[in-house]
């Protein structure tokens, strides 16, 4: 029994499903009857009984004396009618049904994907123009409502960049040279005062760069 079309849920272009369907319709229903025209009493007419001469005829036929009023009984009916309607429709093939929901969950999965892909291209995007702005020293002011878009962004160094560090070098004192023949004792080699053995000197290395062109 089909009471009406089944509800039909799309998903996405060409699918759509019809699942079974439960009907209830609770009804309450009222009557009254009455019959017309309505009266609440009813009147009898009491005859003149009087036989003087006693042979069995009323003396006044048809005379009435007075009339008798007694209740009716005429009363309204009233009828009060109170239920549910219960449907249940399932579709015949089964099938068509599985195979719909199928398509479906399927038709979400690559949808799913489809916005996972937006998220990665969308994140990728971020990264790279938040990276390049920050080598140019651009950035949000960190009180702006915008600071946030790049404020999990870092720099680092790429693999085989050489960045502007310090090396710690130690001189050690020369060796005295070995004095002649017929000469006298060498006399060690008088070092400068700031090349003393131990000494560590700082010496900045910076990356290179081509000479410029006259």
């Amino acid at each position: 029994m089909l009471t009406g079309p089944y509800p039909t849920n799309a998903y996405g272009p060409s699918i759509s499903c019809q699942g079974p369907t439960f009907n209830l319709s609770p009804f309450v229903t009222t009557s009254k009857s009455y019959a017309l025209p309505y009266s609440s009493t009813v009147r009898t007419p009491y005859y003149d009984p009087t036989d003087d001469d006693e042979n069995g005829v009323p003396d006044n036929p048809g005379n009435i004396l007075y009339y008798q009023e007694l209740p009716s009984g005429q009363k309204n009916n009233h009828a009060l009618n109170f239920g549910v309607s219960a449907t249940l429709s399932f579709p015949l093939d089964g099938g068509l049904q599985e195979r719909c929901k199928a398509s479906a969950d399927t038709h979400n999965a690559l949808q799913r994907q489809i916005l996972a892909n937006k998220r990665l291209d969308f994140e990728l995007s971020r990264l790279r123009h938040c990276g390049e702005l920050a080598q140019k020293g651009i950035a949000f002011h960190p009180q702006s409502k915008f600071y946030v878009i790049c404020s999990d962004v870092i720099l680092k160094p790429k693999p085989g960049q050489v960045l502007p560090h310090v090396h710690k070098i130690t001189l050690s004192k020369p060796a005295a040279k070995p004095a002649k023949p017929g000469s006298g004792p060498a006399a060690p080699a008088a070092a400068p005062a700031a090349n003393q053995r131990g000494r560590v000197y700082p010496l900045t290395v910076k990356p290179f760069s081509p000479p410029s062109s006259p």
